[in-house]
């Protein structure tokens, strides 16, 4: 029979290693982080201005990305030096988990890359942003948004626009959106159909997952409402370059260092500016002669 000293000794012994013990199983998860995605050496330049917008507008958060075997080393080492996570996919590994699902659906090469941001298990919440968005104001409080939270899409406001989302890695999530996208496939033929599909009570079932349409300003969608553009734009939080309207697709004089857009009027320009500006103070000293034939030809 043990004492009633040892037992008030032993109580707040056996306290401290459960405390100790929550606080160290707590600590794994603690850190949120922006993550996007690199295909190639283009989209890296973009991820890279990306992040340094992240920076200037002075995140709390971690930077992490998803990187194929398309990236050179040499831009690879870029990405290394700005981001505090890198990670490489190649979804043709046999090794890898995706390998599988792809060869049933081939089209979905890029998607099943995609969604690997869902294995970055080591942070409690993420938001993903696409290579070619720019972080234009801090947009921390994302964070406090649950999964899946994203804008509409202005083509068909019924589905969320994927560009722009706000998640929580698990690898249980990222194994049941692989069976999905082995089984259903997607109605676009890329991730924001397989994901409007996986998450579908998006649409109906939650609006506080409606995150507003500053925060994934879709360039293109602002032709049909100029009005609202005027009145609202200096709200804009993040913009997204879609199609022709990417920085690295204009016309960017080197002596000038001044972008020149053949669309989307002076709005779009002054975005444009912004985006080769960071591109120039930030990216454009860390590239060699080679990477830099990637935004000049």
């Amino acid at each position: 029979m043990s004492s009633p000293t040892a037992s008030r000794c032993d109580t707040p012994a056996l306290f401290r290693e459960t405390v100790w013990r929550t606080l160290t199983l707590t600590v794994v998860r603690t850190d949120n982080a922006w993550v996007t995605l690199a295909t190639n050496d283009s989209y890296s330049l973009g991820a890279l201005v990306l992040a340094h917008s992240l920076k200037t507008v002075k995140t709390a958060h971690k930077l992490a990305i998803l990187i194929t075997p398309g990236v050179t080393a040499p831009m690879k080492q870029q990405i290394e030096t700005v981001f505090d996570e890198v990670k490489v996919v190649d979804v043709l590994d046999s090794r890898d988990q995706t390998h599988l699902a792809l060869m049933c659906r081939p089209e979905l090469g890029v998607t099943f890359t995609k969604l690997h941001c869902w294995t970055f298990t080591n942070y409690d919440k993420c938001v993903f942003l696409d290579a070619d968005t720019l972080v234009l104001q801090n947009c921390d409080e994302l964070f406090e948004r649950e999964e899946l939270s994203a804008a509409p899409d202005p083509g068909w406001p019924d589905c969320f626009n994927s560009g722009v989302f706000v998640y929580k890695p698990s690898q249980d999530t990222f194994g049941q959106l692989l069976e999905f996208a082995r089984t259903k496939g997607s109605f676009d033929g890329g991730d924001q159909g397989l994901l409007n599909m996986f998450f579908k009570e998006w649409s109906n079932t939650d609006i506080s997952k409606h995150l507003s349409f500053t925060y994934n300003v879709v360039w293109s969608s602002t032709y049909s409402y100029l009005p609202a553009l005027k009145q609202f734009g200096q709200n804009m939080k993040i913009v997204h370059f879609i199609a022709s309207s990417k920085p690295w697709l204009q016309s960017f004089n080197t002596e000038t260092r001044l972008v020149t857009s053949t669309h989307g009027g002076s709005g779009l320009q002054e975005l444009l500016q912004l985006w080769w500006d960071l591109f120039c103070h930030h990216v454009h000293p860390g590239l060699s002669t080679e990477m830099v034939t990637y935004y000049t030809t």
